[in-house]
């Protein structure tokens, strides 16, 4: 067997390697499985072919959390607090109206869709402090102070988003045997700077961010450009993700091996849907669920970490 390319300053692999997919997130992400008793590819990156579907506007069903999978929601709540500071130090708000403003910009984020061939996600995001500003204070627009509470924001969080030791642990010891792609929808130049801060592309053979491909999950396609850039076929892989609607249904679409939930409620709602195959708890549990698919694991994986998780059906 050929030895397959490896990203630089990627862990060296030990013996032969299968292939995985499962949920990860730096906003909402997924990571995969791959067997690597097939050839592998060299590493592409995807092109910024077409841009979007349904009009052309992406719309985020939730805001990007670059802690949510990646060393908790610490970002997001260190970044409101040093705005809120900074409106009431700087530039003399009350501490209510500078709540109000930042909780505003919240929401805004909550409800954005964003079509890149219109406006840049820095204008647009620009914007939303600059409205949120706005019907807090009234007056006159302020783009100066809204560029600036911007900046200081998305630098806050970026410098809070780190990968867990265990999730780091986990990936290197998984690594040994599957192949892993990190799979996330959302804009290209937010999520590519999440990836860096996080520094989480040795742990990946290849990552794939939806902003640069013509289809984001759940479309099929970019499912099957995941698989052809490990030169693998669908019914090899597992998705694993914390999205039913995006993720699970994803893998589902693309007929895929797998598709494991990540559920971090104590509590599995009575009806389910999409189905998921397997529902687990914490990425910790990956390793058991895999060894129940067939995957011969490391025999270390298979030890350290006990799974509690759940067959879906």
């Amino acid at each position: 067997m050929t030895q397959q390319p490896r990203p630089r300053g990627a862990p060296p692999a030990t013996g032969g390697r299968r292939s995985f997919a499962a949920p990860w997130s730096v906003a909402s992400a997924a990571l995969g499985v791959f067997p690597s008793a097939l050839p592998a590819r060299p590493l592409e990156r995807g092109g910024s072919r077409g841009r979007r579907r349904h009009g052309g506007a992406r719309c985020q069903s939730g805001v990007l959390r670059p802690g949510q999978h990646a060393g908790g929601h610490g970002g997001g709540r260190a970044a409101r607090h040093r705005g809120v500071s900074a409106l009431q130090s700087k530039h003399h708000y009350a501490e209510g109206q500078a709540r109000v403003i930042c909780d505003k910009v919240q929401a805004k984020l909550l409800k954005e869709c964003h079509d890149p061939a219109k406006m840049c996600i820095t204008d647009l995001r620009i914007s939303h402090w600059e409205e949120a500003i706005q019907e807090t204070i009234g007056g006159e627009a302020n783009r100066n102070l809204a560029a600036e509470c911007y900046f200081l924001w998305k630098t806050t969080r970026l410098q809070h988003l780190t990968l867990a030791e265990d999730t780091r642990g986990l990936l290197t010891e998984l690594r040994k045997g599957v192949r892993l792609l990190l799979l996330t929808n959302g804009d290209k130049q937010t999520q590519r700077e999440k990836i860096e801060a996080c520094a989480c592309q040795p742990y990946f053979d290849a990552i794939v961010v939806g902003g640069e491909q013509k289809e984001e999950k759940p479309a099929p396609s970019i499912f099957h450009y995941c698989c052809d850039l490990l030169g693998v076929q669908p019914a090899e892989c597992v998705m694993v993700g914390d999205s039913l609607d995006t993720d699970i249904q994803g893998g589902l679409n693309a007929g895929l091996k797998a598709t494991v939930w990540l559920n971090k409620a104590m509590t599995t709602p009575v009806d389910i849907s999409p189905v998921p195959h397997y529902i687990i708890s914490s990425v910790l549990d990956l390793p058991a669920v895999l060894q129940k698919m067939g995957h011969k694991m490391n025999a270390k994986l298979g030890t350290d970490h006990t799974a509690d998780s759940n067959e879906a059906h």
